[in-house]
């Protein structure tokens, strides 16, 4: 039976028409799967499915998630990540931290990113916390000031005074949240073409299933920023809310509503 499959244009092209058709006349497919994304089952004969292949080094590992979850795309990635990811299944209690990765932009910053589940308007939304290690100049300058939060403001982040309501939607920006995990945050590119990695994670995170589920309810993150010495590592997500009130109530804080997977 054929099944309900999206076979994107650059999925095609990695894998071949051929391949590509005998998924989409079912001879390759799975009927049941666990969605990659979201982690709950699903049927690509009952439902829309993207296919979606993880693209290492040496390997490449074709995946199956909800339409809803995720487009189908072609996720480019280390060899140690998609060894990581495969490997990796269900998620850890409490605000995750990430270690120190390392963001992808000229000024070589480190970035702390924790994500947590933020209560606004009664309704628990996932959230993304950045928050670097030492101060950003803006790139060309010989100043000694910190621009980090006036450099998000100008890509449309938006300043947060208090966590009352839900920020703005920044279209073109988007969450990376793939095979359970947390991949990378997206901008979009100078040139116009595939959006960027604004931030990457050395390796994939891993996220609670209460934030993977909020983040698949609203398909859309949270992301919030700091200056460096603002929120600090905060191992519980009642102390991270707090460092977020103190930060917006001393106007050190900026934030945006991405949407989940954007790609």
């Amino acid at each position: 039976m054929p099944r309900m499959l999206d076979v994107s244009d650059a999925v095609r092209a990695e894998i071949g028409d051929e391949e590509a058709d005998r998924l989409v006349a079912g001879e390759n497919a799975p009927g049941s799967y666990d969605c990659t994304s979201c982690r709950t089952p699903g049927d690509s004969e009952q439902e829309r499915t993207s296919t979606v292949l993880f693209v290492g080094d040496e390997t490449a590992v074709l995946a199956f998630a909800h339409a809803s979850c995720l487009p189908s795309q072609v996720v480019q990635v280390t060899e140690e990540q998609l060894q990581g990811a495969v490997r990796s299944i269900g998620g850890v209690a409490g605000a995750t931290a990430a270690g120190t990765p390392q963001q992808v932009a000229p000024e070589q910053a480190v970035l702390g990113v924790t994500s947590g589940l933020v209560l606004i308007e009664g309704e628990l939304h996932p959230a993304l916390v950045v928050e670097p290690t030492s101060a950003i100049v803006r790139p060309g300058s010989a100043g000694t000031g910190d621009d980090f939060l006036p450099l998000l403001i100008e890509q449309g982040f938006m300043p947060v005074t208090e966590l009352s309501s839900v920020p703005p939607v920044l279209h073109g920006w988007s969450v990376l949240l793939a095979m359970g995990q947390l991949h990378a945050v997206l901008q979009p590119s100078a040139s116009g073409g595939q959006p960027v990695a604004w931030w990457q994670a050395h390796q994939p995170l891993q996220v609670t299933d209460g934030w993977r589920a909020a983040a698949n309810k609203h398909q859309q993150v949270l992301m919030f920023a700091a200056p460096v010495g603002s929120i600090g590592r905060q191992p519980r997500e009642d102390l991270l809310r707090e460092s977020l009130d103190k930060s917006a109530a001393q106007g050190k804080l900026v934030g945006a509503a991405l949407p989940l997977a954007g790609t």
